[in-house]
């Protein structure tokens, strides 16, 4: 039954793709969507640029070890970014007109400061796309026999398809349907796990006091380790494509701001839950998380 599910969620995707085909008729509708995005398909996809297996799975896991502390650089950093461009870079950004971030490098800079940014920007992706195939690679061997590498191959051709037949239509229309079931299955198992461990109240009860110590207790090293982990998605990720695409396929400046806005609002949100899941599995099955943290253990 889930191998059919997942299936059938796999052709939908890819139906959306090629549904998405009619969208495109010139190269700004395949890369913006032909600026035409309503608010809740521009948010969506700014909400899903970086919310996915790296947040729910590895998030979760570093908070276990380290805390909030452990976990400033995504969500808080990457909900900071995202309201951050809305602030101060979407509007001139916007009322340029061209296709990608490295055309507003060229505006402002020139052809060599596009070139060389353009460049250094491609490895940047390698982590963050890699983590997203593994993720889907790993759900598909749970329940076939599909190896690493050909859950891989076959989760990297799927996208590679919708994307080549619907661009930026068909990632935004997808990451609508993704994010929603997201956020239904979080916000469900959040429900079920706090069913099972006694509560919302007595999970937080229970967990580590370094769970919720949001500032550094240390030296000078401390607090610029700390100071780094918020600007490394909250100031790295603003020159980015991803982020630009998204933003800039909005129907109007207007609805661009208030996706950016929605958007961060909703990472921080919704990117706290995994949060508490994590803090409810310690509680319902203690033994198994405190084999995987830090601390110190007794033999």
């Amino acid at each position: 039954m889930l191998l059919t599910s997942i299936i059938i969620y796999l052709a939908i995707t890819v139906a959306i793709g090629a549904w998405s085909t009619r969208l495109v008729k010139s190269s700004n509708d395949f890369v913006l969507a032909g600026r035409s995005l309503p608010l809740f398909l521009s948010a969506s996809a700014l909400f899903a640029t970086w919310f996915g297996s790296e947040t729910i799975f590895g998030a979760s896991s570093v908070y276990l070890e380290e805390g909030l502390i452990g976990v400033i650089e995504d969500p808080f950093g990457g909900a900071l970014c995202l309201v951050l461009f809305g602030l101060f870079f979407l509007r001139p950004m916007y009322r340029m007109g061209v296709l990608t971030i490295g055309d507003v490098f060229r505006r402002i800079f020139g052809k060599r400061v596009e070139f060389f940014a353009s460049v250094f920007m491609i490895p940047a992706y390698f982590g963050y796309v890699a983590a997203q195939l593994v993720a889907l690679s790993l759900i598909l061997g749970s329940i076939t026999d599909l190896t690493l590498v050909e859950g891989i191959l076959i989760s990297s051709g799927i996208v590679v398809f919708y994307t080549f037949l619907g661009g930026m239509w068909a990632i935004s229309i997808t990451d609508f349907i993704q994010t929603t079931m997201i956020v239904v299955g979080l916000l469900w198992v959040s429900i079920m796990v706090a069913s099972e461990a006694g509560g919302v109240q007595h999970i937080l009860s229970q967990a580590p006091e370094e769970s919720f110590q949001f500032f550094p207790t240390g030296g000078a090293i401390s607090w610029i380790n700390y100071f780094g982990a918020w600007i490394i998605l909250g100031l790295g990720s603003i020159p980015s494509q991803d982020i630009y695409q998204r933003v800039m396929s909005s129907k109007s400046e207007k609805v661009a701001v208030r996706s950016t806005y929605l958007a961060g609002g909703f990472y921080l949100t919704f990117g706290l839950l995994p949060l508490f899941i994590a803090l409810g599995a310690k509680v319902l099955y203690p033994n198994f998380i405190w084999k995987t943290s830090k601390c110190s253990c007794p033999p």
